[in-house]
């Protein structure tokens, strides 16, 4: 919660610092008398962006489980790895005091990640590469790292970071594409001007 105020308030920051510039240097001027609120685009484009953004989080795991082919293993594996790893992660969660996550293998080189929308909802997930090429202590400690970003939030950091970012692309998109529409309307309306007091 306290990286999340972090964030809010440093947002606000920056705009109350553009907002004043923005006034000094005559763009709210020019770009109201051309119909365009700084203030409201900004605030579609933050929407627009952290919405995205908190989307793309609330899928993470099904779309991570569809991108790697990943296959969540069940208490009933028969398999003495899948059993171990069930049993490595078991003990993580319950010395950092969370919530059994899934816990699935995919096929692929050495790798392993963690994501999902919240502590309560998340997935180790670690490829068969890592498990063929490691030691089990090796494996564990890498389970552990993962376990660390679950138990730090970092997915919502992440997704937090990943909202602001979004934001300012978009905000500079769909200015830029407004920016063009109006210089183009200015341009026609100056040449049809100069058309006219040249037909005089």
């Amino acid at each position: 919660m306290k990286r999340v105020i972090l964030l809010i308030a440093t947002n606000l920051a920056v705009m109350l610092v553009l907002s004043p510039a923005a006034q000094l240097l005559g763009v709210n001027r020019f770009l109201t008398a051309n119909g365009l609120q700084l203030g409201t685009l900004l605030a579609f484009a933050a929407l627009m962006g952290f919405g995205g953004a908190f989307l793309s989080l609330l899928m993470s795991k099904t779309i991570a489980k569809w991108s790697t082919g990943a296959r969540v293993i069940d208490n009933n594996t028969t398999d003495s790895t899948e059993r171990w790893l069930l049993m490595t992660v078991k003990k993580l969660a319950d010395r950092a005091a969370l919530p059994m996550p899934e816990v699935a293998v995919y096929e692929g080189e050495p790798n392993a990640f963690a994501t999902g929308a919240s502590k309560s909802s998340s997935l180790v997930a670690v490829s068969t590469g890592l498990l063929s090429s490691m030691t089990e202590e090796e494996v564990q400690a890498v389970l552990a790292h993962e376990m660390a970003h679950i138990k730090n939030g970092d997915m919502v950091t992440l997704t937090l970071i990943q909202g602001v970012v979004n934001t300012f692309v978009f905000f500079r998109r769909v200015s830029s594409a407004i920016w063009w529409t109006v210089s183009c309307a200015v341009t026609r309306k100056r040449a049809a001007a100069v058309g006219r007091a040249l037909a005089t």
